[in-house]
């Protein structure tokens, strides 16, 4: 569906206000003896020399407030943006799958993945019990989408996608797999986005018409210019190497020539053809590119160390190597 894209921008502005009243608070200690003697109740994660400390901030109560009216207040103001302005029907499901070469499927798992990631950020301010965490900030991401999916139920031209939402449930597992086998995410989802320009006009009126003209609009609707990837953390696999820990190797998706969710012909109300670039072929393209765990980059300043956190889930700028129909292609700057 071609507004799944539109969650992303929902899951920043969550995630900024779900930072600003929940920081991690961190220190530099000696590693030593002295060590033995810390609270044992004090829970701690090592990072890079570091230990951050998730000392309990708020009660499972204030918890489940912030993250409930989190969700309400974005899910009204989803359906005033976008919901309100399309007829409503009795509740269906749609077969989608077919559409935008599976792009909007891999953006719902991103999604869930992000969401869950940022909420789970805020469970662990709780002195709820691990795997506690895991699984409510785990699951969070599921849940939103699934609310989301509800609404595409009751809207005539969309409907409920089974293919959507397995795609939400297998964004909200890697996340869930990651932390309770590692206790960190080393494969992490990403994404990343460049505005689509064409020498030929019509394609360019074609992508304005159906995606937008705005930088904004475009990042959120257009598949030919985003991209998603998964970012592995090599050290973390290799943890006596001396690889530096922020460096990561990464594999992503996107695709081109896409100027319709099933074909490159557009009709009017009257069956007539108004566009047709059926010539265009609709192509997969795949990446490899270094990459850079944010998170990983040390700062005792509680607002860059929250920025860098929101940062990390997009892919960093760097040189990329395309494979796109059978043929190599080499990216010295790709984003």
């Amino acid at each position: 569906m071609k507004k799944s894209s539109l969650h992303i921008l929902y899951i920043f502005l969550i995630t900024i206000f779900v930072f600003n009243h929940c920081s991690l608070q961190a220190q530099t200690i000696t590693l030593n003896d002295s060590l033995m003697g810390l609270d044992t109740r004090l829970q701690t994660k090592f990072f890079s020399g570091y230990v951050w400390e998730f000392k309990p901030k708020l009660s499972v109560r204030n918890a489940a407030l912030i993250n409930g009216g989190i969700y309400g207040g974005s899910m009204i103001g989803l359906y005033a943006a976008w919901y309100q302005k399309y007829p409503q029907s009795r509740f269906h499901t749609f077969n989608d799958w077919e559409e935008w070469r599976q792009m909007d499927k891999i953006g719902h798992a991103y999604s869930a993945y992000t969401m869950g990631r940022y909420s789970l950020g805020l469970w662990n301010q709780t002195n709820l019990s691990r795997k506690k965490k895991i699984w409510i900030g785990g699951l969070s991401g599921a849940l939103y989408q699934t609310v989301i999916e509800t609404l595409d139920g009751f809207s005539s031209q969309w409907g409920w996608s089974w293919g959507d939402m397995g795609a939400n449930i297998l964004g909200s597992s890697m996340l869930i797999a990651q932390e309770l086998a590692w206790d960190e995410q080393r494969i992490q989802f990403k994404t990343s986005f460049h505005k689509m320009n064409y020498e030929d006009a019509v394609l360019n009126q074609r992508s304005d018409a159906i995606f937008g003209k705005s930088l904004a609009e475009r990042s959120l609707k257009d598949y030919n210019g985003q991209t998603y990837w998964l970012s592995a953390t090599i050290k973390s696999f290799f943890p006596d190497s001396k690889i530096p820990d922020w460096l990561q190797v990464s594999i992503g998706t996107g695709v081109n020539g896409l100027f319709g969710a099933r074909e490159n012909i557009a009709r009017n109300t009257n069956g007539y053809i108004t566009f047709d670039r059926s010539s265009i072929p609709r192509i997969r393209e795949w990446y490899l590119a270094p990459d850079i765990d944010l998170t990983k980059i040390k700062t005792k300043r509680k607002g860059i160390k929250t920025a860098l956190f929101i940062l990390n889930a997009l892919k960093f700028p760097a040189p990329t190597i395309e494979l796109s129909n059978s043929k190599l292609k080499l990216h010295w700057l790709y984003f």
